[in-house]
């Protein structure tokens, strides 16, 4: 391995030191006898997740353990068997989430319009089909359908409120995990994240539209939501006419401003592959995955 990357070993592996030493609390996650290793650590097992998937783009646990096994020797020796590792990040995955949260509040860019957000939605796919019946992590995941792919699927559901930064990709401001068949708009409503979102403009898709929902919010925390024109049943064919190049206007400024969120679901996929959930064979193995991959991916906003 160049010295380049062993540097950069270094400074994940110092990383994830350094969230220990901020989360004590970190400890006492796994309850056994051997909550405390001395051999082979927790540190260890997330810097190698962390090393292993974000330098080498590996997304497999099986293989992000083959490559310390067979090229990280030296820096781990004390690694164990691959069941043992995957165990071991199974039960560790509220750590990442952990640091998500972290990087995201504490990284904002000088670029990020704080008063100008974009909220969407990307579905976590354990198996698709319209006839097919999820086996594992039934849990936390169910059936939903995701209208631009026109695919149903078993699986979760990420949806992320996040600040616009002209001429490039989004910075996350939220992040929450649904089952799929939730619907878009209840996710943020339930979490409150609208209430908090005062003197904002708001990008949305069309699914976000209720009235009822956003008009005191305008009034009262000048929350102003933008979506693409959706026409209202049984307008008349005149009026349609009338308005469509007005219409057709607006919904494209509008789709070019939420354009880059799904540019940022489409580079986290290419870096992490975190849309196929396919491998997961436990709900504990698909938070991992989930928040994991998250992290990774955050890990560009850092190094």
């Amino acid at each position: 391995m160049s010295n380049e990357m062993q540097l950069k070993l270094i400074q994940t592996y110092e990383l994830v030191c350094n969230y220990f030493d901020k989360n004590p609390q970190w400890k006492f996650i796994r309850l056994s006898n051997n909550n405390q290793p001395t051999q082979f650590t927790d540190q260890e097992a997330v810097a190698i997740y962390f090393f292993v998937g974000h330098y080498q783009k590996y997304s497999k646990i099986k293989d992000i353990y083959n490559f310390a096994k067979h090229y990280l020797g030296d820096f781990f020796p004390n690694l164990t068997s691959y069941a043992q590792f995957n165990n071991r990040l199974n039960v560790l995955y509220p750590i990442f989430y952990d640091i998500v949260l972290d990087i995201i509040s504490n990284n904002i860019p000088e670029n990020a319009q704080l008063k100008t957000q974009i909220i969407d939605s990307l579905p976590i796919v354990t198996c698709k089909g319209r006839n097919r019946t999820a086996k594992v992590a039934r849990d936390c995941t169910d059936k939903g359908f995701c209208a631009t792919k026109n695919m149903y699927y078993y699986g979760l559901k990420l949806h992320l409120l996040a600040f616009r930064r002209k001429g490039t990709l989004p910075f996350p401001n939220k992040i929450y995990f649904s089952p799929a068949s939730e619907n878009d708009l209840s996710v943020p409503r339930e979490q409150n994240w609208f209430d908090e979102l005062s003197d904002t403009e708001l990008f949305a898709d069309k699914i976000y539209i209720d009235s009822d929902y956003f008009k005191p919010r305008e009034k009262y925390i000048q929350l102003d939501l933008f979506t693409p024109v959706k026409i209202v049943k049984n307008t008349s064919e005149c009026l349609k006419q009338r308005n469509f190049a007005a219409n057709n206007l607006f919904s494209t400024a509008v789709s070019k401003v939420r354009q880059p969120i799904e540019a940022f679901f489409n580079w986290i996929i290419e870096k992490t592959n975190i849309q196929n959930a396919s491998k997961v064979r436990s709900s504990n193995g698909l938070w991992l995955h989930c928040f994991g991959k998250l992290a990774i991916a955050c890990l560009y906003f850092i190094f």
